[in-house]
This record gives C-alpha cells, sequence and structure tokens, in this order.
C-alpha cells in the first residue's frame, strides 16, 4: 500500500483512515477476541509482511523489535499490542504498518488490516464516551461502524513516550512575549496538549487550550458575543489562534476557513499544526489561510512564531 495526498478536498472536514486489528488469544476468562484500530492513511507509506522478529532482551522499551532495512532507512519496529498492554495472538501472517510523520518513519506490528475509510471528522466520537481498557492519552477518538469501534490512536503520544525529547525543549522558549498575549489554542491529543500548555506558559502567554476544532468554534463565538455586549475589540480577547489539523468533530483546516469566512474573525492569525505536515502538503494549510504552519517535532517554535505575528498586526 502506498501513501496518497490523502487529505482530501482542504475544508470538507473529512479524512481516511486504515482500520487494523491485533487479536488476542483465547483465555479461561473468554474466547478469542479481536480489537480494531484506526490511524489516518496520511501517516501510511505502506504496509509489509511481518520480519518475525523477536523481542531483543536489551531493548530499552519491551515494545521494541528490532529494526530492519528498508529502502534507504533503518526502521524501528514496535510491537503495537505490546504498548497498549495487550497479549496479541501469534499468527505467522502478521504485518508491519510502516508509517512516517512528526519526521520519523517507524513501523507497527499488527496481526492484520481490514480496509480504509472515508468518513466526515463530525463521525469521530469522543473516546470518554466509551469504555476504555487502555490508557485514554492513546485513543483520540471512536469510529462506529456495523458491528464494531474503531478505535483511532495517536500514534504521537506512543512516540513521545518512547522519546521525551519529542517536540523540543519546552523549558527553553525561543522567545518569550514582552507582555501576556491571548491565545486559544486546541488539540485533541492529551500529550500534546500538556506540551502547549508548558511552551505557552513559558512564554508568558494567556492561554486557554481546547480538545477540538468545534470547541474553538464555540469559544470563538462566544468571543464575538463578548466583544459585541463590551464593545471592545476581538484582539482584547484573542490575539492568535493555534490548532491541530487532525481532530475529531472539526479539523483544523475547516476551522480555519471557517475563521477566514467570519468578517469579525477574519484578522487573527492562525497557526496550524501537525505531525503530517510536508512541504507536499503545506499548500493544504495556505488554500485556507493559515499563516503559519509547524511541524509536529518543533512544537517549542509555536511560540516564537505566534509573537512575531500578533506584533506584526499590531504595527501594520
Amino acid at each position: 500500500m502506498a501513501k496518497t495526498d490523502i487529505l482530501l478536498e482542504t475544508g470538507t472536514n473529512e479524512l481516511e483512515i486504515l482500520e487494523f486489528y491485533i487479536d488476542l488469544p483465547k483465555t479461561e476468562s473468554g474466547p478469542e477476541e479481536r480489537c480494531h484500530f484506526g490511524v489516518n492513511v496520511a501517516k501510511v507509506m505502506q504496509v509489509i509482511e511481518s520480519p518475525q522478529l523477536e523481542h531483543p532482551e536489551s531493548a530499552a522499551h519491551p515494545c521494541f523489535l528490532g529494526t530492519i532495512p528498508l529502502r534507504n532507512h533503518i526502521l524501528p519496529v514496535l510491537d503495537l499490542a505490546v504498548w497498549l498492554g495487550l497479549e496479541r495472538k501469534n499468527n505467522k501472517y502478521d504485518i508491519v504498518i510502516v508509517t512516517e510523520f512528526s519526521q520519523t518513519i517507524s513501523g507497527f506490528q499488527v496481526s492484520g488490516v481490514t480496509e480504509i475509510h472515508r468518513v466526515g471528522w463530525q463521525q469521530v466520537l469522543s473516546p470518554d464516551k466509551f469504555m476504555s481498557s487502555f490508557d485514554d492519552s492513546c485513543i483520540v477518538g471512536i469510529v462506529e461502524k456495523e458491528d464494531r469501534f474503531i478505535q483511532l490512536l495517536d500514534l504521537e503520544s506512543i512516540l513521545a513516550d518512547l522519546d521525551p525529547t519529542l517536540g523540543g525543549d519546552f523549558d527553553n522558549p525561543t522567545a518569550i512575549a514582552s507582555e501576556a498575549y491571548a491565545a486559544l489554542a486546541c488539540d485533541d491529543s492529551p500529550t500534546i496538549r500538556a506540551m502547549l500548555e508548558k511552551s505557552l506558559s513559558k512564554a508568558n502567554f494567556r492561554h486557554t487550550i481546547l480538545h477540538n476544532g468545534e470547541e474553538m468554534q464555540n469559544a470563538l463565538k462566544q468571543v464575538k458575543l463578548a466583544a459585541k455586549q463590551e464593545n471592545r475589540p476581538i484582539s482584547d480577547y484573542v490575539e492568535v489562534v493555534i490548532s491541530d489539523i487532525e481532530m475529531p468533530l472539526m479539523d483544523g483546516f475547516s476551522l480555519t476557513k471557517w475563521i477566514r469566512e467570519d468578517d469579525q474573525l477574519k484578522n487573527i492569525p492562525v497557526i496550524l499544526y501537525s505531525s503530517i505536515i510536508t512541504k507536499e502538503l503545506k499548500h493544504k494549510g495556505d488554500s485556507v489561510g493559515a499563516d503559519e504552519q509547524v511541524s509536529k517535532p518543533d512544537l517549542n517554535l509555536i511560540p516564537e512564531k505566534a509573537i512575531k505575528l500578533i506584533e506584526a498586526r499590531k504595527t501594520s
């Protein structure tokens, strides 16, 4: 399976997910079970047969299976079931999903893949509506299909767990605001929200961090109402919007498009970020009017970019 330009037409609030599964063995307490998961196809390079690696005793993390050569890369292979705390049923037909995001190429060993689904972000339900046996920081959404629930994985949280340096150095910001600028930010990942919280706090921002684009949209509607009632400019309430692209209910592209089409909000600087921003996909954010786009390995640069945008607006 080759990766395609899969973010679809910009601003349609849709994505395509690759559904895969992990088979659990029969136990004394129950029969065999199949757990269904999903990941944005834009993060998938290809699917390959498992090299049937064994867990090395010297591995820094028990989910690490080893490395294999792939094209011009040395690919680390991770046992996704181990990271999730599941006992995967051994199968000689296991596969490895090769992903590319956050400027990192990794392989995740699973039991198999099912199909690709095109869904609207409004169909992605919040995981807190369901009981889950996993750490809720790694499940960012649920998609309901005919006879099953597909749990959308936050692969970034897995890499952050394995590499705490992901996202940069938040203790030493590259810039600090001379006054407490007001920022609204949103991300569906608890891991990334924690990074943003630390980064913006260290850089002297007044900030509110929300869970998705729909929450951000509602917050901005309240800002508009307050500005009208108090006869104050929008910039008194929010001076920059910082948004992830992939989020349940409303994605960052759709949010930015909505902001740019609103007469009261259209001048607010917008910074989009994602683990899938590349030179090839950057035009998607440009087309909806994003002022800046940042790849997730460089999250620590967001305050500096926000300060520059805010101060440029003040002097224009």
